[in-house]
């Protein structure tokens, strides 16, 4: 687009022209837009009445606007940009300026849109939607550099009550730079005043510290996270970081986290997310007495907060403690009667699935086909429909539990591959695994494209002790999808297991492991079969590192076997006894110490 100069003045010759019935109009359509834009404030019924504000638009800037707007509709958006950011200047009205930016931006035109931007910024100091448009506008043209001017004033410009959470935003605004040490650069030098200010200084840090993470730059991040948090120890910003570094892998963010929830006496709904996200990692993790300890003492310190009580329900039920689960799940039920929001009530029915499960593992069949029948929406019929094929086979009805599944309508473009799926997990559960082999394979055959198919019909393949057909399955998918790196990680184990052919495994693994190098399950697989080869202190090294990361019982199994070898017993036996406390039905773990005859 060719925009004419921002300041030119408009002709005025077009302004003495009789208009024509259709450009008529547009004028009382304008008109009406201009007047009822300027009467938002009014409508609300409980609102004061505010005083009368004459409109800087008189009959010559109407008229001016008004051929403004009809150049755009015409095909002239230059003309009709100059006139519009003309028209702004002499009545100093935000909304003028506004349109000339989206008249700007519709016709792809960054420069003018900016220049209209900036215009606004300088005639209306201290507007916050200014520093906004220039500021946005900036980033989409890639010249961030240019931002940081413009980020200080943002920030300047914010009411001091919002100021922090304008500072939490920024990583967000500059999230698809390219360039992210530039953008970390520019975004440290503009909120270096709020790092010392003690109402912004935690949110200033988490923010340098998002921008440090946008750089895979985790002790950077972390140690903002704790700059942060000795500033402001209550507030949940440091802390939400350090939940994402802890995701990552970080474990040393986790004293901030436990610092923070000791230490905030407020319940705001950042707090409330700290809580509740940090639990659901330790559900995760596998950390399900932390999590309980954690969930228990969210929900004596906020017995209102529904969310809290489910969660500790799906621990409880985890871990079989089936009272207190039934109990815990009465509760959230309680606090949520007759909620109309759409995502309490999914919630609501996550609620009556668990109460169904509770129901059918303490043997109640009839209870539980209660609990379902309590589900009402469309998009959870499936689910239920799961868990009433369960029902069906834990009474030896397995046929009549795979024909319920099959006989679901298919109202849904994923719904026959979620038919099936279903049907192939209803069958592992019951440890027909043969069957489940076949299921996967007609899913395979409907769905060739996807290769979470074929892994799993693979993996269905081992339990089903077709070994064979599990290589095969997975150089199959490994051609199929070259990135696809629990392929490799799955056979690579599976001949660790085996003790076969340890350097291909090794070789497997260790491109696995190229493509995930934070995944702590493929660290297991290699710290085995480096196991397996007799690299012990190796071995041990690795698998002390993955367990550290993921306290999982399958882990522990291994870990455990390498100390065991190495002749540190005790140390091994308290490994498999956190194991056992972990997942105490875990086949890897159980098997082992059988097989070493050991009573940890």
């Amino acid at each position: 687009m060719t925009c004419p100069s921002p300041g030119s003045a408009p002709a005025s010759r077009p302004l003495q022209r009789p208009l024509s019935a259709r450009r008529r109009s547009w004028a009382v359509a304008l008109l009406l837009a201009w007047g009822s834009s300027h009467a938002l404030a009014q409508t609300a019924p409980e609102a004061a009445p505010a005083p009368v504000v004459n409109s800087a638009l008189n009959a010559p800037l109407f008229y001016q606007l008004l051929l403004g707007e009809m150049n755009v509709r015409e095909g002239d958006p230059g003309a009709g940009y100059s006139l519009i950011l003309d028209a702004a200047r002499r009545a100093r009205d935000p909304q003028l300026y506004q349109r000339a930016v989206e008249v700007a931006l519709q016709a792809r035109s960054g420069d003018a849109a900016l220049a209209a931007a900036r215009a606004w910024a300088q005639e209306l100091p201290g507007s916050l939607e200014a520093d906004r448009f220039v500021l946005q506008i900036l980033l989409a043209l890639n010249r961030v550099a240019e931002t940081g001017p413009v980020l200080r004033e943002l920030i300047r410009d914010t009411p001091p009550a919002e100021r922090s959470d304008t500072i939490n935003a920024i990583p967000q605004t500059f999230a698809r730079v390219q360039d992210k040490a530039l953008a970390a650069s520019v975004v440290r030098e503009a909120v270096t005043p709020s790092l010392t200010q003690a109402e912004t200084a935690a949110a200033a840090w988490t923010t340098v510290g998002r921008m440090e993470l946008a750089q895979n730059r985790n002790a950077a991040a972390l140690e903002a996270a704790r700059q942060g948090h000795s500033a402001e120890p209550a507030s949940p910003y440091p802390a939400l970081l350090a939940l994402e570094l802890f995701e990552r892998g970080e474990s040393n963010a986790e004293p901030l986290i436990l610092r923070q929830i000791n230490a905030s006496s407020r319940r705001s709904a950042n707090d409330t997310a700290v809580a509740l996200n940090y639990a659901r990692l330790l559900i995760d993790l596998q950390r399900n007495g932390d999590a309980r300890r954690e969930l228990a003492s969210l929900t004596t310190r906020q017995p209102d907060e529904a969310e809290a009580w489910l969660l500790l329900a799906s621990v409880q039920l985890q871990d079989n403690a089936l009272a207190e689960a039934k109990a815990s799940l009465g509760q959230f039920l309680r606090l949520t009667q007759g909620t109309t929001d759409p995502r309490m009530r999914r919630l609501q029915t996550q609620a009556f699935l668990m109460a169904a499960q509770v129901a059918e593992k303490q043997g109640d069949i009839a209870g539980a086909g209660a609990w379902l029948d309590r589900i009402e929406s469309p998009d959870d019929v499936m689910a239920a429909q799961v868990r009433r094929a369960s029902l069906l086979a834990r009474q030896g009805r397995m046929a009549e539990g795979r024909a319920l599944l099959r006989s679901q309508p298919e109202r849904r473009p994923g719904d026959a591959r979620l038919k099936l799926l279903a049907e192939a997990q209803l069958l592992r559960e019951f440890k027909a695994f043969r069957e489940a082999y076949d299921v996967y394979g007609e899913a395979v055959r409907r769905f060739p494209e996807d290769p979470d198919l074929l892994y799993e019909q693979a993996m269905v393949a081992e339990k089903a002790d077709r070994m064979a057909d599990m290589e095969r399955l997975l150089r199959e998918l490994i051609r199929r999808k070259p990135d696809f790196h629990h392929a490799y990680n799955a056979l690579g184990y599976s001949l660790a297991d085996r003790n076969q052919r340890l350097p291909e495994a090794k070789a497997l693994i260790e491109k696995a492991l190229s493509m995930a190098p934070d995944d702590p399950f493929i660290q297991d697989s290699l710290g085995w079969v480096e196991f397996r080869l007799g690299n012990l202190p190796r071995a041990i090294e690795i698998l002390s590192a993955a367990y550290r990361k993921r306290p999982d019982a399958e882990i522990a199994a291994h870990l455990g076997e390498a100390l065991w070898v190495a002749g540190r017993r005790d140390e091994a036996r308290k490994i498999w006894r956190e194991g056992l406390i972990t997942a105490s039905d875990n086949e890897t773990l159980l098997s082992t110490l059988k097989r070493l005859q050991v009573q940890p």
